[in-house]
């Protein structure tokens, strides 16, 4: 009886055990639904009302098959466009954020650095990733280097900022405990300022991420030159290849979903747990 009893507890808690799993299923799901639920009502709607091609799901999918499949799309696979536009993403974010570095060090350094730097710095936040195709132009032309220059630009400000802050948050009873310990300047900035500045420059980080991922693939489309996902895009809808802009605009998520959800969110738990500032 006690047997016949557990074994009755136990196929009750088995379903418990998998409700999480469930869980995070639905949670993955239903927003995915809710999209493409969206998706197609507009398709239906921009029809009626226009008359206009609007790619629905279905017609999405399809042509996403033929590219995921080989089919080229102007010259190049659709894996090509997408390794060409993280390339630059990846080339300009990280200039930028050395850049922005660079800065935080002189500005922990010196505080006439400071008052020299961080206005123009604060400048460069207010402008749009945008704003600079014109001076990219001049500068560079049409192709690759005017797109790395506005993602620069744009990356460079938000890490800039947010690390001179998260160096400007540190305790003065921290600098005087590590000054009576002996520490010069250089073990000050790697034991004290470096890690305190740490959740600053995560959210420095993440925000130029995010930025600079939008300034590519706008780029692209006015100085990009024969491949990329923005190139792409803008490509397509000179040729009416709307359904390829659509999947043009998927992988675009995609790429930014997975740079932020997988890569850059297991370097941060990595940094803040190497750093100390939460228990591993």
């Amino acid at each position: 009886m006690a047997r016949h009893q557990q074994t009755q507890a136990g196929t009750a808690e088995a379903p418990r055990r998998r409700s999480p799993l469930a869980a995070r299923t639905g949670l993955w799901l239903a927003p995915l639904a809710l999209g493409i639920g969206l998706w197609a009502l507009v398709t239906v709607i921009v029809r009626h009302n226009t008359g206009a091609p609007f790619p629905g799901p279905m017609a999405t999918g399809a042509r996403l098959w033929e590219l995921l499949t080989g089919q080229q799309l102007l010259g190049h696979s659709i894996y090509g466009h997408a390794a060409a536009s993280t390339a630059r993403w990846i080339i300009g974010f990280i200039a930028g954020a050395a850049g922005a570095t660079i800065i935080a060090i002189l500005v922990a350094l010196s505080p006439y650095v400071e008052r020299v730097t961080m206005p123009l710095v604060y400048v460069l936040q207010l402008i749009p990733g945008l704003a600079w195709i014109p001076i990219a132009i001049l500068l560079f032309g049409i192709g690759d280097r005017a797109t790395v220059f506005m993602i620069v630009v744009t990356a460079l400000a938000p890490v800039a900022v947010n690390m001179v802050a998260g160096i400007k948050s540190v305790s003065e009873q921290h600098l005087r405990v590590a000054r009576m310990a002996g520490a010069g300047r250089r073990d000050i900035f790697l034991r004290v300022l470096l890690p305190s500045s740490i959740p600053h420059l995560m959210s420095g980080l993440r925000t130029g991420l995010g930025n600079s991922w939008r300034v590519v693939v706008a780029a692209e489309m006015i100085v990009g030159k024969g491949s990329g996902l923005g190139y792409s895009i803008i490509q397509s809808r000179w040729t009416l290849d709307y359904p390829s802009a659509f999947v043009c605009i998927l992988f675009i998520c995609l790429v930014g979903l997975v740079v932020e959800y997988v890569a850059f969110a297991r370097l941060e738990r990595m940094t803040v747990h190497r750093w100390g500032m939460v228990r591993a």
